[in-house]
């Protein structure tokens, strides 16, 4: 059991039967009454986040998130299928457990696959991927200077933004995080 008193950023606790993680804490100690933790959590099966306080001496059950790395094979339709490379079970997950999570990742590519309680919540793709541009408008010469950007679509059908000197067939690396260009390859 994990009391209020010893909350941390990215621990997992179970609160009213949801999991939540910590994004954020602070011990307060008001001058008249009792001390309380004020915190904000990210609920991990839907991503809401809710402000909660807690007295420093409750206490909540730590909630095992396991993380396993699983090849990402192929779509076919809504579903999505992973493969565990030790021992090669495959797993199917629907378009509504696996959201956006997959929009910079190609076939056969590694990817996190988030678990409590053995039902899968969340795909966590590769922090930084690197992907060929299909389509992009020409850029001109002399259009440097300003810094601008246009918009490009890699070979997984995403959008980035990329600078006008990009072209056709160039690869380029992606934060998947956010989404933005990174540099050349």
């Amino acid at each position: 059991m994990i009391s209020a008193g010893d909350f941390r950023n990215g621990i997992t606790v179970e609160i009213e039967g949801n999991v939540f993680q910590i994004v954020e804490f602070q011990h307060v100690k008001p001058g008249k009454g009792a001390a309380f933790v004020r915190t904000k959590l990210k609920n991990i099966k839907n991503g809401g986040v809710v402000e909660k306080t807690f007295r420093p001496t409750e206490k909540f059950p730590p909630a095992r998130i396991d993380r396993k790395d699983m090849q990402y094979l192929y779509a076919d339709g809504d579903m999505f299928n992973f493969m565990d490379t030790e021992n090669y079970e495959q797993i199917a997950l629907n378009a509504d457990e696996v959201g956006d999570a997959l929009k910079f990742v190609k076939e056969n590519e590694m990817v996190k696959v988030c678990s409590h309680n053995g039902s899968v919540f969340a795909i966590e793709p590769p922090l930084f991927v690197e992907l060929e541009v299909t389509e992009t408008e020409p850029g001109f010469k002399g259009d440097t200077a300003t810094g601008a950007n246009k918009p490009a679509i890699v070979e997984t059908g995403a959008q980035v933004n990329v600078p006008l000197f990009v072209e056709i067939g160039d690869k380029i690396k992606i934060d998947t995080r956010t989404g933005e260009y990174l540099s050349r390859v």
